[in-house]
């Protein structure tokens, strides 16, 4: 499995596309605040990573917008792991 990051028109979302495995098994998840995630479990972990603002979730690709203040490079790894975590590997 690899987890690579992409950039959208917007400069508060990455793109995270997963290769070799399924983040979900199908559909979408929209999440726009932590809130609405509690009963997801990928959704729920990656709003506990600080600065995380909404959440696009489907089965090839996670779609982060973090906060403006929020800085990519504390966000990135910490998304990754929880990524690796949830889709095993």
């Amino acid at each position: 499995m690899t987890i690579s990051s992409r950039p959208t028109p917007n400069p508060d979302s990455l793109k995270f596309e997963v290769e070799g495995a399924s983040v979900i098994d199908g559909g979408l998840f929209a999440f726009h605040s932590a809130r609405e995630a509690d009963d997801h479990d990928l959704g729920r972990d990656l709003f506990a990573i600080r600065g995380v603002e909404t959440l696009l979730i489907v089965p090839q690709f996670v779609t982060v917008t973090k906060h403006p203040a929020a800085d990519w490079d504390q966000l990135v790894e910490g998304i990754e792991h929880v990524l690796r975590q949830h889709v095993g590997g």
